[in-house]
């Protein structure tokens, strides 16, 4: 959980990264920027850097190519240690964006890196690197006086609600590659993914959100992939697993491998076909699963949107299923030449 209630901005700096694509330079400004105290725009600062980042998903810099630091951390490193270099290495920072933007989608924008002071990262106080990119702009109606009369005009700028690209790098963790967060909320292809891999070197941090995260990704394709109706599996039963492997990820403070395959799969034959697809999972993946970790309460919260109760039937209903699959049975009507469910209640709202 990230703290910003006593942070302030010690250091800001803005260029502008052109389209490397069709030729466009980087501008850069000449000085950084002068924030006086007690002015407005640096509270409208801070919610547009950090309002973005809302889960506990963390990353660090990955290794260089001889096994030392990535020219990233190498940077971030030169920042924390001398704060004097800030504006000169924030040249080399939109620079070194510049050199990765090399997909078409990417989009010329605004270039911001800043340095926060006393920010409150899960508990702990620490100095901040913030390196974000405006890509979007947007028109605003604006309403003035002139000549005692009221007058519209439009106006082209940023929405504070919408920061387009983001990392913040926390002065903490240093050997294993820092503690940072990262968005891309414009390019979310696998084929623009330069923010993440190109630009930063990142890679997930190895922690309970990661391993609950994870879990998560498994158990949801494992439905998808096997325990489905090509293998004669009825779509109720189907979204009866996604709900009991939520359900006890959301009620359970720590993960235990046996207790999960006993208590939410249970059927010896699934649990063989779960295991098997685990193994898999893991080598095409190359992510590593746990068997026993604390649950992250935050990676449930973000991964429950993507497990479907939804049983669609043509384009007539849609079944919300939330538990008891023992209150819904499944026929076909002879007469009638069409299947049929058949749901069980005790109170209606």
């Amino acid at each position: 959980m990230i703290d910003t209630s006593q942070l302030s901005i010690s250091n800001l700096v803005i260029h502008h990264i052109g389209n490397r694509t069709q030729g466009e330079q980087v501008r850069f400004s000449k000085k950084t920027v002068i924030l006086e105290e007690e002015n407005p725009v640096t509270d409208f600062l801070v919610q547009y850097f950090f309002k973005p980042f809302k889960t506990e998903a963390y990353f660090n810099f990955t290794e260089g190519e001889n096994g030392g630091p990535n020219k990233m951390q190498e940077l971030a490193t030169r920042i924390f240690e001398h704060p004097e270099s800030f504006y000169d290495t924030s040249l080399e920072v939109a620079n070194l964006l510049y050199e990765t933007s090399n997909h078409p989608n990417i989009k010329p924008g605004e270039f911001y890196m800043a340095m926060f002071k006393d920010c409150v990262v899960d508990g702990e106080v620490v100095d901040t690197v913030g390196i974000f990119k405006s890509e979007n702009k947007e028109t605003f109606l604006k309403v003035y006086l002139k000549d005692q009369n009221f007058e519209i005009g439009a106006q082209e700028g940023i929405n504070i609600k919408k920061l387009d690209k983001g990392c913040l790098i926390f002065n903490t963790e240093k050997e294993a590659g820092y503690k940072i967060c990262s968005v891309d909320n414009i390019n979310k292809g696998n084929d623009a993914k330069f923010w993440m891999n190109d630009f930063l070197g990142l890679k997930p941090r190895e922690d309970n959100y990661y391993f609950t995260n994870n879990y998560l990704e498994l158990c949801k394709n494992f439905v998808g992939e096997v325990f489905n109706e090509e293998n004669e599996v009825p779509r109720t039963d189907q979204i009866d697993m996604l709900n009991r492997s939520m359900e006890f990820f959301s009620k359970n403070d720590n993960f235990n491998e046996q207790r999960f395959e006993n208590e939410v799969i249970m059927d010896p034959e699934v649990v063989d076909a779960f295991r098997d697809y685990k193994t898999f999972f893991e080598e095409e993946k190359s992510i590593p699963l746990q068997s026993r970790f604390d649950i992250s309460k935050s990676a449930v919260k973000q991964e429950k949107k993507y497990f479907k109760s939804v049983l669609k039937l043509d384009k007539n209903f849609h079944v919300y299923i939330h538990g008891k699959r023992q209150y819904i049975e499944q026929g076909y009507d002879q007469a009638k030449g069409l299947k049929y469910y058949k749901l069980y209640y005790e109170v209606e709202n």
